[in-house]
């Protein structure tokens, strides 16, 4: 069973996907920070950089946008050399025969400085990198995706009948006359012709009035807007057991009944409008779950937990047995919780939306038989996860190694800032290494601290240290000034700062 939780105000909208009562997903938009993830805009080439074989494009924002040179058409005109990887996942061919479309120019034959391009956005801006573009539009409708810049017709992997996959591919065919292509998505299974040729119409005028508009705009300027956070989940998740959307704000409320009645009328009762003083969130225990997200230790029932520690391109997750001891023996025990831990594991990502490099360390086991069960059940369970998720050739049944596409912000960069104390290092000095930094600094300072004493400021934890368990510093601190050293707890000083001042 799958939930749409949605909590909405004035300045945040947040959409939460529930499976099992369980949250698995989480979605946040803020009012001063839109996606823009699907806009497409008309920008204006800035530079080349052959050596990169990429581009950056000024598409309006305060960072230019990065177009690589595989997602750039030689021939503006005819938009008919690749179809974008980010549509691969929804296509019946792989992505290797799909490659061999792509334009074989360099980025310098391609593109030039000043040019104007039309290009969509595919990634949003993470830390310092600007967006990432390219000029293979695709526009998303509730059971297709047209393709305007190419002339082919996919169906989704996901429906396995090869009946319902020839019936839907002659379909499109037989509905779809004019230039560009299709991806059939997995919502279309067994849907009526009605609904697909609607579906189609509205795609291809769509498309019409973003040339025109394009046509009509200076660069660099927005031509097209993805629909808002809501509608998109609404619109990608429908397809799947949703069996409510609870939605705590009229206004939202009024906006997705509207919706609904565009995309899928038949399913507009599952909208309910939540009325209750109670916060949403709270409701649904998702609160609970979000802050646990936050967490590096994420512990399972069974009393195992498994560890999340992220860098830059690479994300650690560790297994632990922790105060679970079984009861039959320690391969049991191992298998059971590597086994209990793969539905957390799968969880975390798919609500962090972790992406990159996924190293999975489970803890070994030695029979053939618990590794084969844990290889099955880890990819069953990632059959779950929308975006494109691959088991890499090499890992071994207790160390994993995933790759997992990634379009927005972490759940972590929505949610939170750099630690002012350890500034994000996620580590601060030790009471013990701040006395012996203070020691060094009286040497240094014994003969400028005038007076007949000596105040040192210092944060409470470390004025408790000197006094008891690094006594026989604070002795040694005294000895080198040759005058009394008085020590002062102060609240307001940060855990690693100190002063010294003669009085």
């Amino acid at each position: 069973m799958r939930e749409i939780v949605v909590n909405a105000t004035n300045y945040e909208m947040r959409v939460a996907i529930l499976e099992d009562e369980r949250l698995v997903e989480i979605y946040i938009e803020r009012t001063s920070n839109k996606s823009i993830v699907g806009n497409i805009y008309k920008g204006k080439v800035t530079r080349v950089l052959p050596g990169m074989e990429a581009a950056f494009v000024d598409i309006g924002l305060e960072k230019d946008a990065f177009l690589y040179v595989h997602d750039v058409y030689e021939d503006f005109a005819e938009y008919q050399k690749m179809i974008a990887a980010d549509d691969v996942s929804e296509l019946e061919a792989p992505f290797e025969e799909i490659k061999t479309l792509t334009a074989a120019g360099t980025i310098a034959d391609l593109l030039r400085v000043g040019r104007h391009v039309l290009v969509r956005v595919t990634k949003e801006t993470i830390g310092t990198k600007g967006p990432r573009i390219t000029t293979h539009v695709t526009l998303p409708g509730r059971f297709l995706v047209y393709m305007p810049t190419v002339n082919q017709i996919g169906v989704s992997r996901k429906i396995k009948s090869r009946e319902e996959r020839i019936r839907l591919r002659a379909l499109i065919r037989s509905l779809h006359q004019g230039p560009g292509g299709v991806i059939v998505r997995t919502a279309a299974e067994g849907v009526e012709t009605a609904y697909l040729e609607k579906d189609l119409l509205y795609l291809e005028h769509l498309w019409d009035e973003i040339r025109k508009k394009a046509d009509k705009s200076a660069p660099p300027s927005l031509v097209h807007r993805e629909i808002n956070l809501l509608e998109r989940v609404v619109r990608d998740s429908l397809w799947t057991d949703v069996t409510a959307i609870h939605i705590d704000s009229e206004k939202a409320y009024e906006q997705c009944v509207e919706f609904m009645g565009k995309i899928d009328p038949v399913a507009a009762p599952k909208i309910k409008l939540y009325g209750e003083d109670f916060p949403i969130f709270e409701k649904f225990a998702v609160q609970k779950e979000l802050s646990k997200a936050l967490q590096d230790k994420v512990w399972l029932k069974s009393g195992g937990y498994i560890v999340i520690n992220r860098t830059e391109a690479l994300v650690a997750i560790d297994v632990n047995t922790g105060k679970f001891v079984g009861k039959r023996s320690l391969e049991d025990t191992i298998a059971r919780t590597n086994l209990e831990s793969i539905k957390e594991i799968v969880k975390q990502i798919r609500l962090r939306d972790l992406g990159g490099i996924i190293v999975i360390d489970f803890i070994d086991m030695e029979e053939p038989d618990n590794q084969r069960k844990l290889m099955e059940a880890l990819e069953n369970e990632l059959k779950k996860d929308r975006s494109p998720t691959r088991i890499m050739a090499g890992s071994s049944s207790t160390l994993v190694i995933l790759t997992r596409k990634r379009t927005r912000q972490s759940l972590e960069k929505i949610l939170c800032q750099p630690c002012p104390y350890c500034t994000g290092h996620g580590i601060i000095k030790s009471v013990a290494t701040i006395c012996y930094e203070i020691l060094n600094e009286i040497k240094k300072q014994t003969h400028f601290l005038e007076g007949q004493e000596v105040i040192l400021r210092v944060n409470p934890d470390v004025a408790s240290a000197l006094r008891d368990g690094e006594r026989e510093v604070f002795k040694e601190m005294q000895l080198f000034l040759g005058k009394p050293l008085t020590i002062k707890a102060d609240n307001n000083l940060h855990h690693e700062q100190f002063d010294l001042m003669g009085n």
